[in-house]
C-alpha cells in the first residue's frame, strides 16, 4: 500500500465528496442554499450597521453571530460548490488543513458567541439596572476578542500534528470539506494523539459553552419565575426564544455529526453526508430567519431597509 509521508515526499491530495446519489439535482439543490446562506446573515448585518437603534449590546452580539455565520459559509462554500457544481474534488494536504482551521475555528467562535448572547440574556433579565453598565462597547470588543483568541490557540495545536501524519492511497472524504476526524481517520500511521487534541478542543470550547449556556438559563428561569406578572414572565420569555433556537440549531446537528464520525463507522456514507450537510447549511440559513421573525426590532428594521430600497427603484 502506497504511504505518503508528508514530511518527505509531496504532499497527498484527498477528493472530497458531493451528495450521494444526487449527482444530477446536487447542482440544483445547492443554488438556494447558496443565496440563502449569504443573503440573510448580510441582511441582518446591513441593518444593524444602518439602524441607530439596534447599536446596543443585544444586537452586536447577533451581529457578530452574523459574521461568524458568513465565514463559516464563506470558507466552505469554495470547494462545496466546486464538488456540487463542477466535480472539482481535489484538494492538497495544505489547502485541507487550512480550511480545516477556519471551519473549526468559526465553528467554536459561534459557540462562544452564543454563550455570549447567553450572557447578555441573563444581565437583562436577572440584573436589567445594571444592563448598560455591564455590557459596555468595551466590554463587548474584549469578549469578541477573548473568543477569537481562544479558538486560535486550541486550533493551532490541532492543525499543526495533522501536517506531522502519513496518509495511505485511500484518501476520499466523506464530505465536501476537510473535517479533522473525517481526516486524520484516513491516516496511516497512529493518530491517537490527533484524536486527543481534537476531543480537548471541542471539551474546551463547546463542551465549556454548552453547560454554561445551560447554567444560564436555569438561573434565568429561577428569575422569571419570581415575577409576579404572568404577562411580564411572558414578556421575558419571548426574549429568549430565539436565542434558544440558534443553540438548538448549533448544538443539536454539531453533536450528532460528532457521534456519527466518532461511533457511526457502519453507518452508510449517505448519513454521513447528510449530518454535515446539515450541520454546515442549517445554523447559517435558519439563524437569520429566526431573529427576523421572533425579533419585532430586527423584523421592522429589515421592512424599513427594504422599502427604502422599493422606493429608490
Amino acid at each position: 500500500m502506497l504511504i505518503l509521508n508528508n514530511t518527505h515526499s509531496q504532499l497527498p491530495t484527498f477528493l472530497l465528496t458531493g451528495i450521494p446519489g444526487l449527482r444530477a439535482a446536487q447542482v440544483w439543490i445547492s443554488i438556494p442554499f447558496c443565496l440563502l446562506y449569504l443573503s440573510g446573515n448580510s441582511m441582518i448585518l446591513l441593518v444593524i450597521v444602518r439602524e441607530q437603534s439596534l447599536h446596543e449590546p443585544m444586537y452586536y452580539f447577533l451581529s457578530m453571530l452574523s459574521i461568524t455565520d458568513l465565514s463559516l459559509s464563506l470558507c466552505t462554500l469554495s470547494t462545496t460548490l466546486g464538488v456540487l457544481w463542477f466535480e472539482a474534488r481535489e484538494i492538497n494536504l495544505n489547502a485541507c488543513i487550512a480550511q480545516m482551521f477556519f471551519l473549526h475555528g468559526f465553528t467554536f467562535m459561534e459557540s462562544g458567541v452564543l454563550l455570549a448572547m447567553a450572557f447578555d440574556r441573563f444581565v437583562a433579565i436577572c440584573d436589567p439596572l445594571r444592563y448598560t453598565t455591564i455590557l459596555t462597547n468595551a466590554r463587548i470588543a474584549q469578549i469578541g476578542t477573548i473568543v477569537l483568541i481562544r479558538n486560535v490557540a486550541v486550533m493551532l495545536p490541532v492543525v499543526l500534528f495533522v501536517k506531522r501524519l502519513s496518509f495511505c492511497s485511500s484518501l476520499v472524504l466523506s464530505h465536501s470539506y476537510c473535517y479533522h476526524v473525517d481526516v486524520i481517520q484516513l491516516s496511516c500511521t497512529d493518530n491517537r494523539i490527533n484524536s486527543v487534541l481534537g476531543l480537548f478542543a471541542l471539551f474546551s470550547t463547546t463542551g465549556f459553552d454548552c453547560p454554561c449556556i445551560l447554567l444560564s438559563y436555569v438561573l434565568i428561569i429561577r428569575s422569571v419565575l419570581s415575577i409576579a406578572s404572568s404577562d411580564e414572565r411572558q414578556k421575558a420569555f419571548n426574549t429568549c426564544i430565539s436565542h434558544i433556537s440558534a443553540v438548538a440549531i448549533f448544538y443539536i446537528p454539531l453533536i450528532s455529526l460528532s457521534l456519527v464520525h466518532r461511533y457511526g463507522h457502519s453507518a452508510p456514507a449517505f448519513v454521513h453526508t447528510v449530518m454535515a450537510n446539515v450541520f454546515l447549511l442549517i445554523p447559517p440559513v435558519l439563524n437569520p430567519i429566526i431573529y427576523s421573525v421572533k425579533t419585532k426590532q430586527i423584523r421592522k428594521a429589515i421592512l424599513k431597509v427594504l422599502n427604502q430600497k422599493q422606493n429608490q427603484l
